[in-house]
């Protein structure tokens, strides 16, 4: 259910590193209820996006604003309403699952016996609940990443920043999670979704941004980054927009390195 209604801005956000631009006056809006494919190369500056817009980066250029008001005058009342899965998390290993989700929820203000009602809740649809009370230690890598997407879900947030969030699981996990995205958007949640699985982002958003060296250089649906370029699928659109075109040939060398002086062994 897309609306009008801007639920996240940025304006002009610029960030350097040293003297190394990362962010390049970036300059993006996006509406309640979209789902935001957010793509580009390693080194592109979308992790550094995403973390400045949940507000662990300071002393970035520009504007931010996400529900309305500006995250840098100092109301951090908005993160109760963000949920965010980040592509590499350490979680704490001597807590048990349901240990760690009633902490997260807790953070977000949540009562305990609520987290625990809707944590228990979550984790049978996930197919952990036998497995509730046990340490994370002893957690596969899909079985935590199902505790780290529920612990991002758990307070209901309306704004969802989603890092490679599909990571280490199976094929049915994974149709549950996109299926749960189409319908969040559709009750008006926003969901900014970064990975480099092209496929996964082509069919789950209705908007795709493209950041190479820090800036934007193509913004719209699939259908749109189409019209742009030559190709007809959206790894096709990546490589071409992005001038990365010799795939083809550095995987050739690289299996003719591999093969070098098998033939005299």
């Amino acid at each position: 259910m897309e609306t009008t209604e801007n639920i996240l801005v940025l304006r002009d956000l610029t960030m350097d590193y040293g003297g190394k631009l990362v962010l390049n006056r970036v300059n993006l809006e996006v509406k309640r209820g979209q789902i935001i494919g957010y793509i580009g190369p390693n080194g592109a500056g979308k992790s550094t996006t995403v973390k400045i817009m949940l507000g662990l980066i300071q002393n970035y250029q520009g504007t931010v604003e996400l529900f309305g008001e500006d995250i840098a005058q100092g109301d951090i009342s908005y993160k109760r309403r963000i949920g965010y899965v980040p592509e590499q998390a350490e979680l704490y290993d001597n807590l048990t699952a349901m240990e760690f989700l009633v902490f997260t929820g807790e953070l977000y203000g949540m009562e305990r016996h609520y987290a625990e009602q809707k944590a228990e809740k979550l984790l049978k649809e996930f197919d952990l609940f036998s497995v509730m009370d046990t340490r994370l230690s002893s957690f596969s890598k899909g079985m935590r990443q199902k505790v780290l997407i529920t612990s991002s879900l758990l307070h209901n947030p309306d704004l969802l920043f989603l890092d490679e969030p599909l990571s280490g699981l199976d094929a049915n996990s994974m149709m549950i999670i996109r299926e749960m995205l189409a319908q969040l958007a559709e009750q008006g949640k926003t969901i900014f979704y970064s990975s480099h699985i092209m496929d996964v982002v082509e069919k789950i958003s209705n908007r795709i941004v493209l950041l190479v060296k820090g800036e934007v250089v193509a913004d719209g649906t699939f259908e749109e980054l189409q019209e742009l370029s030559q190709e007809g699928t959206l790894s096709g659109i990546f490589n071409q927009l992005t001038g990365f075109t010799d795939h083809g040939e550095r995987a050739s060398r690289f299996i003719s390195i591999m093969q070098d002086g098998d033939a005299d062994a």
